[in-house]
């Protein structure tokens, strides 16, 4: 079934319609993830009797709440496999979708202060070269080379031993990322439909035929639930019970500076990543809060440690001041590694527990999420991250080669 001819809109990135009674596809989550599946449904797969549903304002969840970094040099095979192709389209994207979102292929450090750090620091280097993910040692003095600011002296409470590079790596604006998708998936026929909130579904026995809504019910050949923190929430309502925690990820930003940090630095250990914004903030993430929860804010502790961690690492810093602070929701699993694929429930998809990957994996979470919501079989990259590998044991527990501890 196709969509109907589009209105004229030149002054607007995409429309804002009002939702019809069916679809083919409904997405719940205008979020990265949410936005790039359809994108890819209509352009790989020619489905684009599409609706994406979102209970707020489109990005306005996670995608704006996250601290853009994009790398793809996780540990085990499928993660990297994975990854990597994210990196790869985020590589092609600015062009495909004539829209600078300000990709910045500045590198990551992941920084070693402890002989063990070190020894999984040169694993997880010899994994991604053996998967043709670009990475590199570097011993202190190199480390200080890539990045003149970090404070790599023996006499630190956490000295730097070394770091894994990873060159290709880098940053993008979070906003422009999205907005460049809604854009092109809206030009495809998709309807973006923002003050929607899913309150339920639609069931024919064991079978999902649409969602329940604020705005009326809509009906649906399938639905794919993309809504990050809230997908358990969201799963539950449908009778699946999803194995996922969410939790409180806080970040910050300081007031504007001129150019000093030249690539992002992130240090498990310490719990703390820092980067620079192209209009000049320091952007600082930390490890997640403990507690399960919603909110949109974080504790006042993580902040203050997170800090003390920056301006170790950081002398330069102490000078700065915060400008803003918030909160993300942060959906882990019990192998910190992402679930993508069907549920029990006919015609009902998930693609959740990215925990803090989530942003860097957008292109290919929509790429692996269209497969399989168009054909009802996973792709390639997406099939060992699925749900019942909780049940048969085969987990890729990526806890080490997250960002932050989960």
């Amino acid at each position: 079934m196709t969509a109907e001819p589009l209105p004229e809109h030149p002054d607007f990135l995409w429309r804002n319609p009002e939702p019809r009674s069916s679809y083919d596809v409904v997405i719940v989550g205008a979020g990265g993830h949410g936005l790039a599946t359809a994108y890819y449904l209509a352009k790989n797969h020619g489905i684009t009797n599409v609706a994406v549903l979102e209970k707020g304002w489109l990005a306005g969840g996670n995608m704006a709440r996250n601290t853009t970094i994009i790398r793809s040099n996780y540990l085990w095979d499928e993660s990297a496999a994975i990854y990597e192709h994210a990196l790869k389209l985020w590589e092609r994207l600015p062009e495909e979708l004539d829209y600078d979102f300000l990709f910045s292929q500045r590198g990551v450090l992941n920084l070693a202060h402890t002989p063990q750090d070190v020894r999984e620091g040169v694993r997880r280097v010899n994994a991604n070269r053996l998967n043709g993910v670009d990475a590199e040692w570097l011993e202190p003095d190199e480390v200080a080379k890539v990045c003149p600011i970090l404070n790599v002296s023996s006499r630190t409470r956490y000295p730097v031993l070394g770091a894994t590079f990873q060159p290709r790596a880098g940053i993008a604006k979070h906003d422009h990322v999205a907005w460049a998708l809604a854009r092109r998936a809206d030009e495809l026929g998709v309807d973006l439909i923002q003050g929607c909130e899913v309150t339920g579904f639609l069931k024919d026995g064991d079978r999902v035929v649409g969602v329940d809504t604020n705005r009326g019910r809509i009906h649906a050949g399938r639905v794919g639930l993309a809504a990050a923190g809230h997908s358990s929430v969201l799963a539950e309502r449908a009778g699946v019970r999803l194995p996922v925690q969410s939790h409180p990820l806080q970040a910050l930003v300081s007031e504007l500076h001129e150019p000093v940090h030249p690539t992002v630095v992130m240090s498990n250990h310490v719990h703390v990543y820092v980067s620079q914004a192209h209009k000049g903030e320091l952007v600082m993430g930390a490890g997640v809060d403990s507690y399960n929860g919603y909110g949109q804010r974080g504790s006042f502790h993580v902040i203050e440690q997170q800090m003390a961690a920056a301006v170790e690492l950081f002398p330069i810093f102490a000078r700065a001041h915060v400008l803003r602070t918030w909160g993300g929701i942060v959906d882990v699993t019990p192998d910190a590694s992402p679930i993508i694929g069907s549920t029990p429930v006919e015609n009902l998809y998930v693609n959740c527990g990215w925990g803090t990957g989530g942003f860097k994996a957008t292109p290919a979470a929509g790429w692996t999420f269209a497969h399989t919501i168009a054909t009802g079989e996973p792709h390639p990259l997406n099939a060992p991250f699925a749900l019942d590998r909780f049940t048969t044991g085969a987990l890729i527990d990526e806890h080490g080669a997250a960002a932050v501890a989960h």
